[in-house]
C-alpha cells in the first residue's frame, strides 16, 4: 500500500519521566508497592493503577520506544515523584507533534504512516490522539 502524503506540526515539549532501561513485569508489582503510599485518596489510588497498566502494556508490548509519562501526569503522586527519580527515572524532554493526513485518510492510513515513521525516529503515540512523543536521540542510539 502507498502511504498518503502526511504532515508533522510540532506542538511543543514537555518534560517527562523516563523509565529506566529495565523490561520486568516484576518491576510494576513492585513499582506499585513502593508508590502506593504516596496515594490517600481513591482517586489516587484509581490513577496510580492507570500508570500501571500503562507501563505493563508498554513492557508487554516489547517497543523500541522508551516508556515515558509526562510529568504533569504524574503530579498526583507528590513526593512519589521523587521516589522514582532515586528509582534511575530520568527527567527529559520529549518533543510533542501532531501527525495529519488528507481528510479523506482512514484508519488504515494512519496506522500505515505511523508504521513509516517508526522507521525514520523514535516516538509513542499519545493515546486516543493523533499526537505523537518524539524522543531525544541520544536516548535512543542502539
Amino acid at each position: 500500500m502507498q502511504n498518503k502524503p502526511f504532515s508533522l506540526e510540532f506542538i511543543g515539549q514537555e518534560k517527562h519521566l523516563l523509565l529506566p532501561n529495565v523490561t520486568s513485569i516484576i518491576l510494576t508489582q513492585n513499582l506499585y508497592d513502593i508508590l502506593f503510599q504516596y496515594v490517600i485518596s481513591e482517586e489516587k489510588e484509581a490513577q496510580l493503577k492507570s500508570f500501571i497498566n500503562m507501563l505493563e502494556t508498554h513492557i508487554k508490548s516489547k517497543s523500541r520506544a522508551p516508556f515515558s509519562v509526562p510529568l504533569s501526569d504524574l503530579e498526583f503522586l507528590d513526593e512519589g515523584l521523587q521516589e522514582l527519580k532515586l528509582l534511575n527515572w530520568m527527567e527529559v524532554p520529549v518533543s510533542v507533534f501532531h501527525v495529519s493526513l488528507p481528510d479523506d485518510a482512514s484508519e488504515e492510513d494512519y496506522e500505515s504512516t505511523f508504521d513509516l515513521l517508526k522507521e525514520i525516529f523514535t516516538f509513542n503515540r499519545k493515546v486516543n490522539t493523533r499526537h505523537i512523543y518524539i524522543y531525544p536521540q541520544n536516548l535512543t542510539i542502539f
